[in-house]
C-alpha cells in the first residue's frame, strides 16, 4: 500500500504543485475571513484525487491548452464545500483529524463559507465558456445535495436497502468522481467514445472509493482515520457492512446488532461486538468484494485509450482506492 501511494505521488508531483497553487489563487474572497474558514479544511491534508484525476483524463484525452489545473479546483471546492455541509448536519467534532469549522466559528459560518466554495465551483466553471461543461457542474450539485437529504431520510433506519445505500453513494460521492473525469473529455473536445469510458471510469471509481471507506470505519483506528471509529453509526448512517449483515444474520445476532445500532450512545466493547458479527457474516468481506468489481470496472473503461503514462497512473489511482488507509 505505501509503496502504491508512492509511486503515484512521485509521478503527479508537479501536477499536484499545480493543483495547490490554483487552490489558493483562485481562492480570494472579497472577506478575508471567508478564506480563513475556508482554508481550515481545504488545507487540512486533503488527497487532491479528484482535480487530480481531471488533470490526468484530460492529458490522456491529449488537451493541449494550460487551464487544466485551474478548472480542476472546481472539483476540490465543491468536494470540500460538501464536507463543510456534511460535518454540520452529522453535528460531526472532527474532520481530517482537526476539529471541524463549525466547531470552531459556528454553524452560520460555515454554511455560508460551504455555499461561498459552491458558488466559487460554478464561476470557475463559468470561464469555459462551455455549457456542457457547466451544465455538469449544476448537475453535480443537485446530485449531492439530494443525496445528502435521502441519507438524512434514512438516519437510523434499519430497513435501508442495499440499493438505496447504492444509490445514497452514487450521488454523494460517484457523481463528483465521474464529472472530474468526464469534464476532460469536454475540455479536450474528445470524441464520445472517450468521454463516456471516462464517466464509467469515474462513476466506478467513486463508487469504489465510498464503499471502502465505509467498510474503514468498521476496520480502521481512530487515529488513522482521521475521526472517532464507529462514527457513521453514531450519526445513525447505515452503509453496507451493516447493511449486509443485517440481511444475514440469525434473528437472535439480529435484535443484538440493532440495539446497538439505535443506541447512539452505544460502548466501545459494544461497537467491538458489531465488529465481531460484521465478520462473522461476511459483511467486511462482501463490501470488499463490491468495491473491488467496480475497481475491475473502472480499469477496464479505460483500456479505450492508448497505452501511456496518464493511463497507467489512473489505473494505479483505481486500485489505490480498495488498499488506501484512510
Amino acid at each position: 500500500m505505501n509503496e502504491l501511494k508512492h509511486r503515484i505521488l512521485t509521478a503527479v508531483k508537479a501536477d499536484l504543485a499545480d493543483i495547490e497553487a490554483a487552490l489558493t489563487a483562485n481562492l480570494t474572497p472579497e472577506v478575508d475571513f471567508v478564506s480563513r474558514v475556508a482554508e481550515h479544511i481545504l488545507f487540512s491534508g486533503g488527497k487532491r484525487l479528484r482535480p487530480l484525476l481531471m488533470v490526468l483524463c484530460a492529458r490522456m484525452c491529449e488537451y493541449r491548452g494550460s487551464y487544466a489545473a485551474t478548472f480542476s479546483i472546481i472539483f476540490e471546492y465543491l468536494h470540500v464545500a460538501t464536507l463543510l455541509h456534511d460535518d454540520l448536519v452529522d453535528d460531526a467534532s472532527h474532520r481530517r483529524g482537526r476539529p471541524a469549522a463549525h466547531t470552531l466559528w459556528g454553524r452560520e459560518t460555515a454554511v455560508l463559507a460551504g455555499d461561498f466554495l459552491l458558488a466559487r465551483s460554478l464561476s470557475i466553471a463559468s470561464r469555459t465558456h462551455d455549457m456542457r461543461i457547466i451544465q455538469t457542474i449544476a448537475d453535480i450539485t443537485e446530485n449531492m445535495a439530494q443525496g445528502e437529504i435521502h441519507q438524512i431520510q434514512k438516519k437510523g433506519d434499519i430497513t435501508l436497502s442495499e440499493t438505496e445505500y447504492r444509490d445514497v453513494i452514487r450521488r454523494k460521492t460517484a457523481v463528483l468522481f465521474q464529472g472530474a473525469c468526464r469534464v476532460s473529455a469536454f475540455l479536450a473536445n474528445a470524441p464520445e467514445i472517450q468521454e463516456k469510458a471516462l464517466a464509467d471510469y469515474g462513476y466506478h471509481l467513486g463508487m469504489a472509493f465510498q464503499m471502502t471507506d465505509d467498510l474503514l470505519d468498521y476496520i480502521q483506528d481512530s487515529q488513522t482515520l482521521g475521526k472517532i471509529c464507529g462514527a457513521d453509526l453514531r450519526e445513525g448512517k447505515l452503509t453496507l457492512p451493516v447493511i449486509h449483515a443485517l440481511n444475514t444474520a440469525t434473528p437472535s445476532d439480529r435484535s443484538v446488532m440493532i440495539q446497538i445500532i439505535q443506541n447512539p450512545c452505544f460502548s466501545e466493547a459494544e461497537f467491538q461486538h458489531l465488529v465481531g458479527l460484521l465478520y462473522q457474516y461476511g459483511a467486511i468481506a462482501y463490501t470488499r468484494n463490491c468495491s473491488d468489481g467496480h475497481v475491475q470496472a473502472a480499469k477496464t473503461a479505460l483500456m479505450v485509450f492508448d497505452h501511456s503514462s496518464s493511463r497507467d497512473i489512473l489505473l494505479k489511482i483505481a486500485d489505490y482506492a480498495v488498499k488506501r488507509e484512510s
